[in-house]
């Protein structure tokens, strides 16, 4: 039977949301752009509509001043689009594990009103895709009163978490548009290499991947090509992993659960990607608190989580989400994973980073930049990698994991670095 479909145009479909509301949007390549576009000219007639959401893509337009009587951003994740209003004041920021988002939405301590989502176009059984950003998305539709959905036939459809029938959905607006496309494989320089290459010698035959998108994890997955029988278990993916799927060293077979499978909760890259995922059952798109369930992916032997960060201090204290007192991103999915793969049966949580900026701004320091927040705590922290080699903290004492982290610093900032360590710690460290 074929459903039939009753689609609306955008202002219609808007209508439903009403001032002081507030309203979660879909983040990622599911990003709805056109509605958030069509949502600006409803400025006039809406005051105090609350947005909620993660990593937006794009021009989404509402971040703009000329909007903040109107939209106020509450971001669970500081992406490009927000990082100005929440620099200036008129977005927010909420500090939040990943995996406690869901939580957060079926308490109701954020008690969504309206969602609006990016989804495939639907089956003969009336059932869509939340496509490629499953991750909080399931749980907003799920606990949300009102649901609008931007039906998009050129969003791939994803097997796991994300089927929606379209009688969950009080609008339905349709409007084909092109996809969002990160790729940073062509970025890779020879620092990100030298970090994927100290990083590899880490991963053993057999183990369980979570990286994220960017020029290390990249430089990483080409060095992981004589390796076998690895398997994914990652909040995202990217365009990396498709060459070691396509010849057999990514295949899921040692893994515990989801053995056969690659499961993951969102993806971005290029559209070779997200073809590559399209109705491919070998994929498991999941809700993000199962998938970063920190009991979930212990689960896996030689669980292995690489994360990243801005800055290290010398006692192993890591800043991944902001620059001093500016908020760059969230907190996300690190805790998550540095302590799943922390209590997995051979396990390996990895903080990987350049010793220095493009700038040449130092990363392992003395002390965190005045306002920076810790992400990953120095209790939690095993591995640190730079280009200069791989600092295995856990365990070690203050002064012992300041003697690992220096080693592995810029060899320019190595002596500066001393010399903080003898006034702190009373202890010169030899070079």
């Amino acid at each position: 039977m074929i459903h039939p479909f009753n689609y609306v145009n955008a202002a219609d479909a808007l209508s439903i949301i009403q001032s002081g509301q507030r309203v979660y949007i879909h983040g990622g390549v599911c990003t709805p752009t056109f509605l958030l576009h069509e949502l600006a000219k409803e400025a006039g007639r809406l005051k105090d509509v609350e947005l909620v959401s993660i990593s937006l893509k794009g021009d989404i337009e509402l971040d703009k001043a000329i909007y903040q009587d109107s939209f106020h951003i509450n971001s669970l994740f500081v992406s490009a689009p927000v990082r100005q209003a929440v620099a200036e004041g008129r977005a927010d920021f909420i500090p939040v594990f990943l995996s406690d988002i869901p939580d957060l939405f079926k308490r109701k301590i954020l008690d969504i009103d309206v969602a609006i989502v990016q989804v495939s176009q639907p089956d003969v059984h009336g059932y869509c895709s939340l496509s490629l950003s499953i991750d909080i998305a399931r749980s907003a539709v799920d606990n949300a009163k009102q649901v609008i959905a931007l039906v998009n036939p050129l969003l791939p459809r994803t097997h796991g978490d994300g089927m929606i029938h379209t009688d969950r959905f009080s609008k339905m607006v349709f409007h084909p548009a092109d996809l969002i496309e990160e790729v940073y494989s062509k970025k890779v320089g020879e620092t990100e290499m030298i970090i994927g290459k100290n990083i590899a010698e880490l991963i053993e035959d057999g183990s369980t991947l979570q990286m994220g998108i960017g020029t290390i994890p990249d430089a990483v997955l080409k060095y992981l090509t004589s390796h076998k029988d690895l398997g994914v278990h990652t909040e995202m993916l990217s365009d990396g992993i498709i060459d070691l799927v396509e010849n057999d060293i990514i295949n899921n077979k040692k893994k515990n659960i989801h053995p056969n499978k690659t499961v993951t909760s969102f993806a971005l890259g290029s559209r070779k990607l997200y073809d590559y995922v399209n109705d491919n059952p070998s994929f498991a798109f999941l809700d993000i608190d199962y998938v970063n369930d920190p009991h979930v992916i212990r689960r896996n032997p030689k669980m292995i989580a690489i994360n990243s960060a801005i800055e290290v201090d010398l006692t192993g204290q890591v800043c991944a989400d902001s620059i001093g007192e500016t908020q760059y991103s969230g907190i996300g999915g690190q805790m998550d994973f540095m302590r799943g793969a922390a209590l997995s049966d051979g396990g390996k949580p990895i903080i990987a980073l350049s010793s220095r900026t493009a700038k040449g701004v130092p990363r392992i320091v003395p002390y965190l930049k005045q306002g920076a927040g810790v992400v990953t705590t120095r209790g939690h922290v095993h591995y640190i990698v730079t280009e200069y080699g791989n600092a295995f903290l856990f365990g070690k004492n203050l002064r012992q994991r300041a003697k690992a982290l220096i080693d592995i610093a810029h060899p320019d900032d190595r002596e500066a670095l001393m010399k903080y360590c003898h006034e702190r710690f009373k202890i010169f460290l030899p070079g």
